[in-house]
């Protein structure tokens, strides 16, 4: 393991020790745990996952084209 520090607010400070003492574990655990899980939500195969489930959101929509999409993005 490698240490390090890090800046919280009194909220995540109140919230990590919150868990850790509901839990039994240690904060430094909760926060290891948290960021385990926030590495593999954004992990490559997740989201090509959260693409591939996105991609029907619009399979029924006949009111708009692609052009019509390109022409809104072109705006930004």
């Amino acid at each position: 393991m490698v240490r390090t520090q890090i800046y919280l607010t009194s909220s995540e400070a109140q919230g990590v020790a919150r868990v850790a003492s509901e839990s039994g574990r240690k904060q430094s655990e909760v926060i290891r745990e948290a960021i385990d899980q926030y590495l593999v939500r954004l992990g490559p195969q997740d989201r090509l996952g959260r693409l591939r489930a996105g991609r029907e959101l619009w399979k029924d929509r006949d009111d708009l084209s692609l052009e019509t999409l390109r022409d809104e993005f072109e705006r930004f």
